[in-house]
């Protein structure tokens, strides 16, 4: 199946996410998921799912803070997670639009 993606190379549709869609966007953006990974990409798609939005870095590590653990839950652990643009890199794993107002890196 091809999956459609806009100009960031954000899936179009969040509801066309899984597991697999999200292993094949890491592999294009050179990222091995891990299980830490895994917790970021679930918080935000439940925090997605209950506001429509796609936090930029400052409410992701809030969230992750609060969802997920303050092992994981800084500006420099994400960024080493997701690449320098984590929170635009995260909520493209997770199958859900680019964060509004956050920098675009090429990813």
């Amino acid at each position: 199946m091809a999956l459609k993606l806009d100009a960031d190379r954000h899936l179009t549709d969040p509801d066309a996410w899984s597991p697999s869609v999200a292993e094949s966007l890491a592999n294009d953006a050179g990222i091995g998921l891990t299980d830490a990974h895994w917790r970021v990409l679930r918080a935000l798609r439940a925090f997605y799912a209950e506001t429509g939005v796609a936090p930029t870095m400052r409410p992701l590590v809030r969230l992750v803070r609060d969802r997920v653990g303050e092992d994981l839950a800084s500006s420099l652990a994400l960024m080493r997670l997701f690449t320098g643009d984590a929170a635009g890199t995260a909520a493209k794993l997770a199958g859900l639009p680019h964060p509004d107002k956050c920098l675009r890196t090429k990813a």
